[in-house]
């Protein structure tokens, strides 16, 4: 794991039905915690994507990398494992997963 990223969470629910977007290229889990917050964890598999958002967002990657660019900005910035971004809420970002998979906790709020 990287710097700061969790092993594991203690003491949570999950919902079981899985969130699959792109023909189940982007497939997440839904982690809820005692304090009535939300993450989800899933993958990415290879490919370019667009995610909208409503809340602000952290995308933490556990394994993988990836390039992003958030609206309304001109270039795009490379992740690896162990990093982050943080993309506002009521907008929007692409994504770019070149090889491999992405794996990532995304906290909401």
């Amino acid at each position: 794991m990287g710097q700061g990223l969790p092993s594991q969470f203690d003491n949570v629910s999950v919902v079981c039905k899985a969130n699959v977007y792109f023909e189940g290229k982007v497939i997440s889990h839904t982690v809820l915690f005692p304090d009535n917050t939300k993450k989800t964890i899933g993958l990415i598999y290879p490919g370019s994507y667009n995610f909208g958002t409503g809340a602000p967002e952290r995308m933490e990657l556990i394994a993988g990398s990836c390039k992003i660019k958030i609206a309304g900005q001109d270039a795009w910035t490379a992740y690896n494992a162990g990093t982050y971004f943080d993309v506002p809420g009521n907008s929007s970002f692409d994504i770019i997963v070149e090889t491999g998979i992405m794996e990532y906790i995304c906290s909401y709020g």
